[in-house]
């Protein structure tokens, strides 16, 4: 149910910003998704098809890109992709780390007609 949420803010963000434009027909959505976001790409198509009915963006394509996990060291500053078995720095063995990258979710272009 979570994915409904946010499929609605996408439309609310491509329409509003379709009319800014002038554009008569959305076409194309880009979607950046970190790891971290728990976010299913068939639920927001799914959601998608349902809610963009009558819009200026039923039919639009939605496109997935999805950026993977990566933690910066406060120790050392070093910028890593944590294995399955440790979170910890590969350089200086600290596990004082923040998420770097993962968390995303945003739109990230819009293709319209």
């Amino acid at each position: 149910m979570h994915e409904l949420s946010v499929t609605q803010s996408v439309l609310e963000i491509v329409l509003a910003h379709a009319e800014r434009a002038g554009a008569r027909r959305i076409l194309v959505i880009d979607l950046v998704i970190g790891e971290l976001a728990s976010i299913l790409d068939d639920s927001v198509k799914y959601y998608w098809e349902i809610i963009a009915k009558g819009t200026p963006a039923e039919g639009a394509s939605l496109r997935f890109t999805r950026l993977p996990l990566e933690l910066r060291c406060t120790e050392c500053g070093r910028i890593f992709s944590p294995d399955a078995d440790s979170f910890g720095c590969p350089a200086c063995n600290s596990f004082r780390v923040r998420v770097h990258q993962g968390e995303e979710l945003r739109v990230d272009s819009i293709e319209v007609e």
